[in-house]
């Protein structure tokens, strides 16, 4: 299966990030990817909270949304938003993954678990609980031949996402981004190889790169990752560009035979404390 990762620097209103984006999805069609997967906040990235929830629109009336499900349906081809930043009709917005079928549809979503609430130690803060409300269930979906797990950027950290996804039948992990500069320097690849190897999945992580107009920086180098945490492919700058890689779907029922890791896996109680 042809898999493409989108790298965007998307600006800070929808009808320019739309301009933005198409031609860098379309760059990926072009190439003969049969699914599409574009970053975190694909939609519009913007750190004045009174502008951002100002522009936010419904999942229906946005144009990021609509013109890309537009292209697939228009391309035939299947392509993952990241996520849009969106109105979900309560006191909070949605951090919102769609899968978009070839016939233009939204076949599944999902609402970011994991709210990124850090002191960094450069000095920057995030507190994205303050904007967004979390999401409560984990989500597979189908795109082609490829059982997707979804999640987004900061849930990387939490192992046991992708644990319960790989067992529900997930061989593909979504994990698009707009990771911070100085944590992924640090941590971005590590992480996601990691992922990878604990559940014999691919990992497929299109991210956010470089600096944006509203002031934040983000580290871009998109990375595919396979199910014995090889290295497939990566965008190796933070510069917009496209990422095209082949998977062998095959290659995750091989790892996890011959890395057991989980159906050998044990309930266990405690930690007592003995002293």
């Amino acid at each position: 299966m042809r898999v493409a990762l989108v790298q965007t620097r998307t600006p800070a209103t929808q009808v320019a990030a739309l301009d933005h984006v198409l031609p860098l999805v379309r760059q990926a069609a072009e190439a003969g990817a049969e699914l599409i997967l574009t970053p975190e906040g694909t939609n519009i990235l913007q750190k004045d909270r009174n502008l951002l929830n100002a522009a936010l629109t419904t999942v229906d009336a946005d144009p990021v949304v609509c013109g890309l499900r537009g292209f697939a349906r228009e391309r035939g081809v299947h392509v993952l938003v990241g996520s849009a930043l969106v109105d979900a009709g309560g006191e909070k917005a949605a951090n919102r993954s769609l899968l978009v079928g070839p016939d233009g549809e939204v076949s599944a979503w999902y609402d970011k678990l994991h709210m990124f609430d850090v002191d960094l130690p450069n000095g920057e803060t995030a507190r994205e609980s303050a904007a967004y409300a979390p999401g409560d269930r984990a989500v597979t979906a189908r795109a082609g031949e490829a059982r997707l797990g979804l999640s987004i950027c900061y849930d990387m950290r939490f192992p046991a996402l992708y644990r319960a996804l790989a067992l529900a039948g997930a061989e593909v992990m979504t994990v698009p981004a707009a990771f911070t500069r100085p944590t992924g320097e640090a941590h971005w690849e590590i992480l996601l190889r990691s992922r990878a190897i604990e559940t014999g999945s691919f990992v497929l992580a299109a991210a956010q790169g470089g600096f944006h107009e509203d002031r934040r920086g983000t580290w871009g180098r998109s990375l595919a990752v396979g199910p014995w945490g090889e290295v497939l492919g990566v965008l190796d700058h933070d510069e917009p560009g496209v990422l095209v890689v082949d998977l062998d779907l095959t290659a995750a029922a091989r790892a996890r035979r011959a890395i057991p890791a989980l159906a050998n896996a044990r309930a266990f109680s405690g930690p007592e404390s003995l002293a």
